[in-house]
């Protein structure tokens, strides 16, 4: 496998690109004849070639014989649709257990020619060294990975504790990178309504450098806390989950990104906005925010969000611009990509039918990277130092007393406050749950879907447990799983019915150095270790996918039946997505963004 990442600018291109379209010089690779997908002017052109030099397109024409050279790639099309590289406009690398790397090789053969990330995972974790981290091994690959700059570590200052916290001069320093094409979403939306000034800084920084700053509003309300917010500064939302969501930011100037991951399904509700409604597709985004690598291996990526949106009503040429041109113009890269249009960066995918969209060539930067499923090019490794691969720090050994919950001397019951768990959707519901009271103890109780659950401190071994209740998952039996993957803190979350089943799991990931396990009656079902930043493996998606298989199957042995609630587990302590999760300092109560009592 080989492959060259190195790419001339459209300027240093030029001269070759305008010989060979004048006909005064050989392409590298021409494809000849197939049907021209033109996302510009959303048609389709029959019996087109196409021609590229130094990684970009050259030419389109109906014949460009006149550019095939003794040394040229000839492609035959053979009347395929010729169409745009997939572009995923919104995206964490790190939900999908991989590193870019990896998640580079699992998204190429499904068409994925360029992606939008944001790895917030890793700074909460490592930093500005992290994030430098995966910007570096994004550049190193073969399809382009282009990072926005995390803005929220905390996401949500004074309501959890980070590994490392994210300053307005680590955004000013990011915004002078290669790779960097802005400000990842702004979750601190309070703070943007409150104009602090850490998050205005941060705002200014990216516009400054004349970058696109990301949003994520997660409230329904649409009045004077949402145009305070638009007035900010944020280009962009993927929260949104109703028609109206969609309507209220496009009409405000922002764009809508509907997302379609693991357990996100938020184009069906959003989409009709443009197709019962009609307002201007070209300001709708279609991308994954969090995919598992179970699902990049099973389903797809962007192939499989394009593939959902046109099975919602969408017209294939519509729902094909909103995942290539949509999403570089938004980001100010229409020039660069997104189309196959001249001078662009050559990213092609030959496909046979435009609805169910089989994957059969993929050709990025003019080069053929996957054909019938299988990757041709490498995805080169980033070399994670050691500082990268310790970083859960328990402090202690922990035992089943660490999570035990005191009731309030002299109480026979207690009213507690309970996480809601929903499925499919980010939200939570805030419930509460008349509880006994056994020996001055509050238990779990399986009966009634009570689990306990534990945040447990992982970044400075400190040895801080904070424990509170959650439902929705079903558990029964003796039995407890833990993940190191805790967005966005990315602490520990333990979910179990025993505490003792819960003080393993805790000790199991310590000594696996980060990752997923899932326990039962004393033994560990399975185990998905992450050793980089507790977030992320560097073994292949196939490897990584079959574990979190396993790990999804022993749940359900645990009595588990939410789709994707591995998700849900890992969202538990988001404390910017109402209405009520757990951090490192206690029950937080995300509608009034404060720290609450566990029991009323």
């Amino acid at each position: 496998m080989e492959q060259n990442n190195t790419l001339k600018s459209w300027p240093e291109a030029a001269p070759r690109l305008i010989a060979v379209a004048a006909g005064r010089a050989p392409a590298d690779t021409v494809i000849r004849q197939g049907r021209w997908v033109n996302v510009q002017s959303r048609e389709v052109l029959d019996g087109y070639d196409i021609a590229i030099a130094e990684g970009r397109f050259a030419a389109i024409a109906p014949d460009l014989s006149s550019a095939i050279g003794p040394d040229t790639e000839v492609i035959e099309a053979n009347g395929r649709y010729m169409l745009p590289g997939l572009i995923d406009g919104h995206m964490h690398i790190e939900s999908g257990m991989l590193t870019p790397a990896e998640f580079a090789a699992a998204v190429i053969p499904h068409g994925t020619t360029a992606m939008f990330t944001d790895p917030h995972e890793i700074a909460n974790v490592l930093g500005l060294d992290g994030v430098r981290m995966m910007h570096d091994e994004a550049l190193m690959q073969p399809v382009s990975i282009f990072t926005q700059m995390p803005s929220c570590a905390p996401s949500a200052p004074g309501l959890e504790t980070t590994g490392f916290e994210i300053s307005a001069a680590d955004v000013a320093e990011a915004m002078t990178w290669p790779g960097i094409v802005g400000l990842g979403e702004m979750m601190n939306f309070p703070g943007v309504i409150a104009a602090d000034p850490k998050m205005l800084a941060e705002i200014a920084a990216t516009q400054n450098a004349r970058k696109t700053v990301g949003g994520h509003y997660a409230s329904p309300d649409k009045g004077a806390p949402f145009r305070a917010y638009l007035a900010g500064g944020p280009a962009d939302d993927h929260e949104g989950t109703r028609e109206e969501d969609a309507i209220a930011r496009v009409r405000n100037g922002m764009r809508s990104m509907m997302r379609l991951g693991s357990a996100w399904y938020d184009v069906k509700t959003q989409i009709t906005a443009v197709t019962e409604k009609g307002l201007d597709p070209r300001n709708f985004i279609l991308c994954t925010d969090d995919s598992h690598s179970g699902t990049l291996v099973a389903e797809g990526h962007m192939n499989r969000v394009y593939r959902h949106a046109v099975s919602c009503g969408c017209p294939p040429l519509v729902a094909l611009q909103m995942c290539t041109v949509n999403t570089a113009t938004h980001f100010g890269l229409e020039r660069e990509l997104g189309s196959i249009a001249p001078g662009r960066r050559a990213d092609v995918i030959l496909s046979s039918d435009l609805v169910t969209l089989p994957v059969e060539q993929v050709i990025a930067r003019g080069v053929t990277v996957a054909k019938d499923g299988k990757r041709l090019v490498d995805c080169p490794h980033y070399d994670w130092p050691q500082s990268a691969r310790d970083t859960v720090h328990l402090g202690k050994r922990l035992g089943a007393g660490d999570f035990a919950i005191r009731a309030p001397e002299g109480a026979n019951t207690v009213t507690a406050r309970v996480i809601g768990v929903i499925e499919n959707q980010a939200p939570t519901k805030a419930l509460t749950a008349e509880m006994a009271v056994t020996d001055g103890k509050v238990e779990a109780d399986p009966a009634r879907d009570l689990a306990q659950i534990a945040l447990v401190e992982r970044h400075r071994g400190t040895g801080g447990v904070v424990n509170g209740f959650v439902s929705g998952f079903g558990y029964k039996g003796r039995m407890a799983m833990g993940s190191t993957v805790a967005h966005d803190s990315h602490h520990m979350i333990v979910v179990g019915t025993d505490r003792e089943m819960m003080a393993a799991v805790a000790n199991r990931l310590g000594e696996m150095g980060g990752g997923i396990t899932v326990w039962k009656d004393g033994a560990e079902l399975a185990a998905v270790p992450l050793p980089i930043a507790g977030l992320m493996s560097d073994d292949p998606a196939e490897t990584v996918a079959a574990r979190a298989d396993r790990m999804v199957a022993a749940m359900a042995e645990c009595g588990c039946t939410l789709n994707n609630a591995y998700m849900q587990h890992s969202l538990l302590a988001l404390v910017v997505i109402p209405e009520i999760r757990i951090s490192d300092l206690g029950i937080v109560d995300v509608t009034r963004f404060e720290i609450t009592d566990l029991f009323e």
